[in-house]
This record gives structure tokens, sequence and C-alpha cells, in this order.
């Protein structure tokens, strides 16, 4: 069922047009990718199940656009955002724990059994302004208010996941763009969540509403 849903998405992303394709597959596994959707347009009938997402979406987005090879931008890093459980935090554990224990009161929307929900369904409360403002706040922000005394862990690990999605960023912008070019970017959503920022406050790109092609 996911399958059949992921080439219907697919149909709606490419009424996009993209003439780039970018991908959450590190940068120098590159030659692989291409591979990979080489061997899905010899036979698009067959899914492809390479990362995931890349293969069962990103691969049909392109083909039906007729992009001839896609990008790899993905860098690797690791963080802890586990460490406000592993240390004593002297920082700010009241607002921590006040958030996670009424975190439908700051975000409503959460309030879905998200095993009910659709492919699409999920994907569009995904996409949501406030949904990836979330996505920055849990993965990353909070942090900020956790660390020792004198120390700043918490602070720390979430500088590692903001270099993450930076260095992200600068491999996009690798990659050879005319003004006319229409770039599709899958990822997951943290990820799409911190390039969104990152983007919309570029002078070189415009921003194009994600959920007016996920109808």
């Amino acid at each position: 069922k996911n399958q059949d849903d992921a080439k219907s998405i697919a149909q709606m992303i490419s009424k996009f047009k993209p003439t780039i394709i970018c991908v959450e597959v590190p940068a120098d596994e590159q030659e692989e990718l291409n591979i990979e959707y080489q061997k899905y347009l010899e036979n698009p009938e067959v899914p492809s199940v390479y990362y995931g997402e890349v293969g069962l979406v990103a691969f049909e987005v392109a083909r039906e656009s007729g992009v001839k090879q896609l990008y790899g931008i993905d860098h690797e890093m690791a963080y802890n955002y586990n460490i406000a459980s592993e240390i004593d935090n002297a920082i700010d554990p009241t607002t921590l724990n006040d958030f996670y224990g009424n975190l439908l009161k700051y975000y409503p929307e959460l309030n879905v059994n998200e095993e009910t929900l659709t492919l699409l369904q999920r994907l569009r409360l995904g996409n949501t302004p406030n949904f990836l403002d979330f996505l920055i706040l849990t993965n990353a922000d909070l942090l900020a208010y956790v660390g020792t005394d004198d120390g700043y862990e918490g602070a720390d690990e979430a500088a590692k996941y903001y270099h993450r999605n930076l260095r992200i960023y600068s491999n996009l912008n690798r990659i050879q763009v005319a003004k006319n070019d229409r770039i599709f970017i899958l990822s997951g959503g943290s990820h799409a969540a911190f390039l969104g920022e990152f983007m919309k406050r570029s002078p070189k790109y415009e921003m194009v509403n994600t959920l007016d092609y996920l109808d």
C-alpha cells in the first residue's frame, strides 16, 4: 500500500516540474545513487528499495520529470540528543519537563494516531510550518536548556546538529543552478525544517509551499 501511495505522491510532486532533485544520501555516494537510479529507469515497474523514500519517491519524480541524475547532499555527523537524560541538568529542567509533560498544549496538531494516517496525510502534517518548527525545537533548540553547573553540554550537542544541517546546506549550494531551475529536495523532516529556514532567508532561492503539491 505504501508503495502505491508513494507512486501517487511522486506524481503529485512531479507537477512542480523539478529540474534538480536532491536527496538525503551522503554526497560521497553520488555515483552509487545514480547507478541505482539508472537501474530504476530500465525497469520502473519494479519499486526501488534504495534508501527507502529515495527509491520509492525521488526516483519516480525524477523519471516523470526527465531528470537525468540526482544529487546526494547529506553529510553524516553524530550528536547526542539524549544528553538531558545522561547528565544532572542544572540549567532549566523545569522548562524541559513542562514542555514534554504538556506537549499537546504547545503542539495540539500532534494529537493524532499516526498509524491511522495515510502516507499522504503524514507528509501533509510533517510539512506544516508549526510541525517543522517543532522538529527544530525538539532536535536541537531544547538542548540549550540542558547543561551542568558550568557546562554547555546540551548547547554543544545542539550545535553539532546545526553544524550537520549547515553542511547539508553547503552541499546544496555546491550544485550549479541557473535562474530557471526548480529544485526538489527529499529529506527527513528535521533536515527539511532546517533547510527551509536557511533557504527562505537566502538571496539565491525562492521557496515554494510544499503543501501546494501534496493535494
